[in-house]
């Protein structure tokens, strides 16, 4: 392997020589990526050209996967996330994972977000309590619920459930998004696209989307997959105004896709 790369203070997650098989298929060929930090990064690209494949192994969900084989480089503040040794439990306190569909655990509002803090040995009822009430300000659904914070997550609606997700990850530094708001109504869908711009003060910000417009809205940075290559990497204004790339010109205009 080639040495460690030290990548620019700007930078939270450094991807380099990236390559990710499942078995045969070649889903990930050689990217090379960086995510800023305090940044919204849009990944997209046509259904099954490697967007979600990269999103899910910055925080090692595709140990998951049978037969999948990753190499290349996976820089967390410089830190390499495969090396051996990391415990991917702790990793995943610093990069969270909303998934497209919300996924409340079936237990009380409360009770989802102290769930991980327990977990990692949180007893005191004072702390929960305040972290809980953070994480759901922090998600811009405290509001709502506070007056039922012991009443199942199971009964809110979609996007009020997807700002629960939201709350339960973001006591780390990272958030991954894997279309967010793909099943919400627009109204949901705005508020998770305005509580992006919030979280962003504080965390870096990744998500994948099929919605040009949404990436256009809420990302400052933009990557364009296809086939398992990065073609397109920039500036989000830029890459939609002036795309460097014919395909990602042809993408991005509805030529296919």
């Amino acid at each position: 392997m080639s040495d460690i790369i030290v990548p620019q203070s700007d930078v939270k997650l450094c991807t380099r020589n990236v390559n990710l098989y499942y078995g045969e298929n070649h889903a990930l060929k050689d990217i090379n990526l960086d995510i800023k930090t305090n940044k919204i990064t849009a990944f997209i690209g046509p259904s099954g050209c490697g967007k979600s494949t990269y999103l899910k192994s910055l925080n090692r969900m595709n140990d998951l996967v049978p037969d999948c084989k990753i190499t290349g480089q996976f820089l967390l503040d410089g830190e390499d996330i495969y090396a051996d040794g990391v415990d991917t439990n702790v990793l995943r306190r610093r990069i969270g994972m909303v998934f497209q569909k919300p996924n409340p655990f079936p237990m009380s509002i409360y009770d989802n977000i102290a769930y991980g803090p327990r977990v990692h040995g949180i007893k005191s009822k004072a702390k929960l309590d305040r972290i809980v009430e953070e994480s759901l300000i922090g998600a811009a659904v405290f509001d709502e619920v506070k007056d039922r914070l012991h009443k199942s997550a199971l009964s809110l609606s979609g996007g009020q459930q997807q700002r629960i997700c939201i709350a339960r990850a973001i006591q780390p530094e990272v958030i991954l998004m894997d279309e967010p708001t793909s099943a919400l109504d627009p109204v949901s869908t705005l508020k998770i696209e305005e509580l992006m711009n919030t979280l962003k003060e504080k965390y870096t910000v990744a998500i994948v989307t099929h919605n040009m417009q949404q990436a256009t809205r809420v990302s400052d940075q933009t990557a364009f997959f296809l086939l398992g290559d990065l073609i397109e990497y920039g500036n989000t204004e830029k890459m939609f105004a002036t795309p460097e790339d014919k395909r990602t010109e042809d993408y991005i205009t509805g030529r296919f896709g």
